[in-house]
């Protein structure tokens, strides 16, 4: 039994060399359908990565209190953005001397400008970067990580303190080669001591996060004097299990800062990671639904392919069947060696798919700045897939090879 199947296993092998041209194509042919499959796939495994983890940096145990509020569409699908009253400084610090939930602590920012200008001695950056006020718990509240240097304290932020904590590009701008702390900067005319840096975080998505400069949320205020600023809120709590005791209380607390009748519905939103991590799965849900389709429909153009291919082999290999079968050799026999066949072309092809998949997915995450990660999940499906494709192709050609007459056969030319 073993030495047949290793015999068969051999006459495919040798069939395989000497059509090398066609064995190229049809491999080609079922890497084209797994490609797409891993490389779609994987792709959007890195975009659904991504967005979560930087949904997720913030901590499971914070919360935002913001501004916009998404709601679900009812006619034609999707979400739409509900938009709501500002929050201003006066709702963000009556909701601070409010909130007294144990165990938190409240961070308060607002982005005053997206396009300053930063100078430092002789040099000066692009006028893109970010600027935002924060108070002393932004840094902790928003997962950033200090590189270098402190953060912001009570003292600095109630003082008015001319200090500033700066991003990576800034660090790569200015103080390559230096030491960036007690260097003074210069924004719109003020002069900043440097007292902190932060670690890198850029992403796809944020590619402003490491172009910003934090300053003290008071001071902000007296230089970046826009009419309607929104504020933003972030609660973080010591411990997870007080999470949704902590989310109530702050709108509570909220709806009494913003005079709301019971009757009357929440002009604001209540935002979590665990909340947006969950609106990215069920985006991204119909982006893996669209990869199946694409990738489906591309796998089942391969297996008519490859199955045609394999039919116009057995015409070819006629002769070939019909000697073999005048020896002795069984139909049975016949149908297994081209079953082999077509199972190892089927493989090869699901192989060299897998590789050009990660490769087309990691280039697409490397060049969007995804968090790429092998897609385990695709990678096995694909080798199924492949197997059973060449399975299916090869049915119909191993019928048709193992019930051709073996006289007929070997009249043929």
């Amino acid at each position: 039994m073993f030495s047949l199947v290793r015999e068969n296993i051999r006459i495919a092998v040798n069939s395989i060399k000497s059509q090398l041209l066609r064995t190229i194509l049809t491999v080609l042919i079922i890497a084209i359908g797994i490609t797409a499959l891993v490389g779609i796939l994987s792709a959007i495994s890195a975009l659904e990565n991504t967005i979560s983890g930087d949904f997720s940096s913030m901590g499971s145990n914070t919360f935002n209190i913001q501004r916009e509020e998404f709601a679900i569409q009812r006619h034609g699908g999707g979400r739409i953005q509900k938009q709501n009253p500002i929050i201003s400084y006066a709702d963000a610090n009556d909701f601070i001397n409010a909130y007294q939930f144990p165990l938190s602590q409240v961070s308060l920012s607002f982005t005053g400008t997206r396009s300053a200008e930063i100078k430092y001695e002789s040099e000066k950056t692009d006028p893109d970067v970010l600027i935002l006020g924060a108070n002393e718990n932004f840094i902790q509240n928003s997962g950033l990580k200090i590189n270098q240097g402190r953060e912001f304290t009570v003292f600095d932020v109630d003082n008015n303190n001319n200090v500033c904590v700066i991003a990576n590009d800034i660090v790569e701008e200015f103080f390559k080669d230096l030491n960036p702390i007690n260097k003074t900067i210069s924004i719109r005319g003020h002069k900043f001591k440097v007292i902190g840096t932060l670690e890198s975080k850029k992403t796809g998505f944020n590619s402003s996060e490491d172009n910003r400069i934090i300053i003290p949320i008071k001071l902000a205020r007296s230089i970046f004097t826009n009419p309607n600023i929104n504020y933003n809120l972030s609660i973080k709590v010591d411990k997870k299990e007080l999470l949704d005791n902590a989310k109530d209380e702050a709108i509570y607390t909220f709806r009494n800062v913003r005079k709301l009748k019971p009757i009357e519905k929440n002009n604001f939103a209540i935002e979590s990671s665990e909340d947006l991590a969950n609106r990215v799965a069920s985006m991204t849900k119909y982006l893996y639904m669209a990869a199946w389709v694409i990738s489906i429909i591309t796998i089942f153009g391969s297996s008519i392919a490859l199955m045609n291919i394999m039919l116009v082999t057995v015409s070819e290999r006629t002769r070939e069947i019909g000697v073999r079968k005048a020896l002795g050799a069984k139909r049975k026999t016949i149908s297994t060696q081209f079953f082999i066949e077509t199972i190892i072309v089927g493989q090869m092809g699901g192989v060299l798919g897998i590789i050009l998949g990660l490769l087309i997915g990691f280039a697409v995450s490397s060049a969007a700045g995804f968090n790429f990660t092998t897609p385990w999940k695709a990678m096995f499906t694909a080798v199924a897939i492949s197997f059973i494709v060449a399975l299916i192709s090869g049915l119909m050609p191993a019928i048709k090879a193992s019930k051709l007459d073996p006289i007929e056969s070997l009249r043929y030319e």
